[in-house]
């Protein structure tokens, strides 16, 4: 029988459900003037009354950048360098690139405008400010920055996140860096969807919010899914840029079948030369890497769900996703990730809510094993299912104990003369005394 998931488990469960749950993060719009220097360290530029003001229905920006100080190829000294923008714009026109290069060329320097005599720290108070970019046309751009350290251990350089705008509103774009400071935290991959977001959302007009869907903590739905279809043996294919990232997340859906073992097909990372296995009618659990995705859509698939890790969506989907676990027992699942707030309830408890999803739907499989005389146990299908008393429920089993996951789970007990003293049973035993004390109760109230 499968052993509990440990601590590693954990964590790449975690680091997975932190792909994919979300939460809408509300931005209150207001002027440059309702929120005067708001966490700045250098002078509020962006409040100068030349500067255009905001109207609803403008865009919200034009790039984020991530700026780092990268070494001189000689001397020890350090020149800030963009090492991530988005979005990366393509077939410009020759008067649009050249004008997009002198932007972008400009920034750097105005993200460590206090030279470049940098050194690597343990300790830097972040700082918000931003700075004013005027066009031949006298057209102005805002920067608004967030320079800290990052997050690891020894020393650091700084880095800076900047958002390229034209709008000025100083307050709430330092909200913005700061959902874009929690998402790098956890990976650049969920940066995307929050600022795709962004940049599709038109500006709020003044005193209105905007509601944002981005992939971070609190409904959990899309992790569901893909939780849903390996309970029912699909082909799932992960593409992501890393090698890491394809993994982790594959050994953390894996993970997320507990006490049951997915037997099928299963490679994190599918090498060039066997990009085929994406063709194969039979289940899978893949990873591949993003830059064979024309190949990957172009292959004859049928009934897949095609995950893309980099942005936080479905590429593929069989369309019933949704509808595959019991309403009420998605919810409580949903209600359950929701109480995990820190990185490290998510990695030690993340497991607990779908190992509860099993137990209540199937935690009842051993009084359904009938046994000969030699010990030999055959286990009663029907009657199994039929026990349940939620119709929905049953629908789910019903199909679920017709899995190799099941089958091979049940044929184990079935060799089994007492159910296994594991974290699984330990769970079960939990949920019946529960039971029994909730009749109890309600005995008592009559």
């Amino acid at each position: 029988m499968p052993r509990r998931p440990g601590k590693m488990e954990g964590q790449v469960v975690g680091g997975m459900l932190r792909l994919f749950r979300k939460r809408p993060p509300r931005l209150r719009a207001g002027s440059v003037q309702d929120n005067p220097g708001e966490a700045a360290k250098e002078p509020e530029r962006a409040q100068e009354p030349c500067l255009p003001s905001f109207v609803g229905g403008q865009h919200f920006f034009e790039y984020l950048l991530v700026v780092s100080l990268k070494k001189k190829r000689s001397g020890d000294d350090y020149e800030p360098t963009i090492t991530y923008q988005f979005p990366k714009r393509e077939n410009l026109l020759r008067g649009q690139q050249e004008e997009e290069e002198r932007l972008l060329n400009a920034i750097p320097l105005f993200c460590f405008p206090d030279g470049n005599e940098w050194a690597a720290l343990t300790e830097y108070s972040r700082e918000t400010f931003s700075f004013v970019l005027t066009n031949v046309d006298g057209s102005r751009k805002i920067g608004y920055c967030r320079r800290l350290l990052p997050s690891g251990p020894g020393p650091r350089l700084p880095k800076v996140y900047c958002i390229i705008s034209c709008i000025g509103c100083f307050g709430l774009f330092s909200k913005i860096l700061d959902e874009v400071e929690k998402r790098h935290q956890i990976s650049m991959a969920v940066i995307y969807p929050f600022m795709q977001g962004l940049r599709e959302a038109a500006f709020p007009a003044p005193g209105k919010t905007v509601t944002l869907k981005s992939f971070i903590p609190d409904s959990g739905t899309e992790i569901l899914q893909i939780f849903a279809s390996a309970v029912l043996e699909r082909r799932i294919i992960f593409l992501a840029e890393g090698l890491s990232t394809l993994s982790q997340c594959i050994h953390a859906a894996a993970a997320l079948l507990y006490p049951f073992s997915w037997a099928h097909t299963y490679i994190p990372v599918v090498p060039e030369s066997l990009l085929a296995t994406v063709c194969c009618p039979t289940p899978f659990m893949v990873g591949v890497q993003m830059r064979f995705l024309q190949e990957v859509m172009e292959s004859p698939m049928e009934e897949v769900l095609l995950v893309n890790l980099c942005e936080g969506t479905f590429l593929m989907s069989v369309g019933d996703e949704k509808d595959i676990l019991p309403p009420k027992l998605q919810d409580d699942i949903l209600d359950s990730l929701g109480q995990l707030k820190t990185s490290e309830q998510t990695n030690e408890n993340v497991s607990g809510p779908f190992v509860q999803f099993f137990v209540k739907t199937v935690g009842h499989y051993a009084s359904y094993i009938k046994r000969e005389a030699n010990g030999q146990g055959h286990f009663q299908e029907r009657a199994f299912y039929k026990a349940l008393t939620s119709k929905a429920n049953r629908r789910f089993v019903k199909k679920f104990v017709k899995t190799q996951l099941f089958s091979l789970f049940i044929q184990e007990a079935e060799k089994s003369k007492n159910p296994p003293a594991g974290y699984f049973q330990q769970k079960i035993l939990e949920y019946e005394e529960q039971k029994k004390q909730k009749k109890s109760r309600e005995k008592a109230v009559k």
